[in-house]
């Protein structure tokens, strides 16, 4: 299979549930304990992982997935040392790489693909990619059988969301609420964040930023989310806990309970 095609899978087996996709920082808190807390996520239910690669301005992410980051830097994780957690994690789960274009660019387009196709990537997410310049890693990306998922927000115009989710890949990836990622407790105007992505696209939706606990996630399915995706919970977690792995183990598993 494809990248592509484990990605559309991973949303058709959910058997009437949203899939759920946890996030992990690759090298965090070091690069062993992220590798057993993706492998946790898949044992307690993750349908696909969203994996980050630790940038140093990342114009996404909100204070905590910014600390993570930071300190897998300095602990010496490097995009390479990410593709390595990815190949490992690969067969357990589809992965999604969530990176940012200074690395995919400094590389080269084609390299950079190639070196997510030779690691078992399923889908790129490259927040502050804009979608006009987004053709050749597109093409790229399609052609080495890897999802492309592009981003919308609450402030997208319709004429925008036609635009991207007409040709989105894989999944839309639809923000909750403007702003960076981060844990929030209103979960209101899911339901028309939503329902606006939807009426654009045919591939499944994914809600993101701002899904912090059990019953939000819920409230996103039942708002008619495809999937729901938790971030900086799952982060503070890791970062909180004496055993990383098994705490955010636990936490996913919550998450997957409220989705059924």
């Amino acid at each position: 299979m494809t990248g592509a095609e484990r990605i559309a899978a991973a949303f058709e087996r959910r058997e009437g549930r949203a899939a759920l996709m946890p996030y992990l920082m690759g090298g965090f808190p070091d690069a062993g304990t992220a590798l057993e807390i993706g492998r946790a996520y898949a044992r307690a239910g993750a349908d696909l992982v969203e994996l980050g690669v630790p940038f140093s301005d990342p114009l996404a992410d909100g204070p905590v997935i910014q600390e993570a980051g930071s300190r897998a830097l300095e602990g010496g994780a490097t995009p390479e040392s990410v593709l390595e957690t990815a190949r490992e994690l690969a067969s357990d789960v589809p992965v999604v790489l969530m990176t940012y274009s200074n690395l995919v660019l400094s590389r080269g387009v084609e390299g950079f693909v190639a070196g997510l196709a030779e690691s078992g990537v399923s889908g790129l997410i490259v927040p502050d990619l804009p979608f006009e310049e987004s053709e050749e890693l597109r093409t790229a990306c399609r052609e080495a059988g890897i999802a492309f998922v592009p981003l919308v927000a609450p402030t997208s115009t319709d004429e925008r969301l036609e635009e991207i989710g007409s040709r989105a890949e894989g999944f839309l990836y639809t923000v909750s609420v403007s702003g960076t990622t981060g844990e929030r407790q209103d979960d209101a105007g899911y339901a028309e964040v939503i329902g606006r992505a939807r009426s654009h696209t045919g591939v499944p939706v994914a809600l993101g930023f701002g899904i912090s606990t059990p019953e939000q996630a819920d409230a996103a399915a039942r708002a008619g989310a495809d999937g729901v995706i938790v971030g900086s919970r799952l982060v503070r977690e890791a970062a909180e806990s004496a055993d990383p792995a098994d705490a955010c183990g636990e936490l996913v598993g919550r998450f997957a309970q409220a989705l059924r």
